[in-house]
């Protein structure tokens, strides 16, 4: 069963990390940008473009999944 949930958290974190590279190379991701770095320049904010949060959540679930599946059975 672990397994099994560690394959779909890796699969669901690869998939969020496609889905930031694709946005960031997009018409919307670069509007997106834009729209951040404007904002952050006029009250000094430190906002992320929406690509670059789906990357870092994509690697961190796909790691916890690398976790489950490496984790040793407990002992009963």
């Amino acid at each position: 069963m672990k397994n099994i949930i560690g394959i779909v958290l890796i699969a669901l974190g690869i998939f969020l990390f496609v889905q930031g590279l694709n946005r960031r190379d997009s018409i919307a991701g670069a509007a997106s940008e834009a729209g951040t770095e404007l904002a952050n320049a006029v009250d000094g904010g430190a906002r992320q473009p929406k690509h670059v949060v789906y990357m870092v959540a994509g690697g961190i679930v796909t790691l916890i999944g690398i976790g489950v599946i490496a984790r040793k059975p407990r002992s009963i």
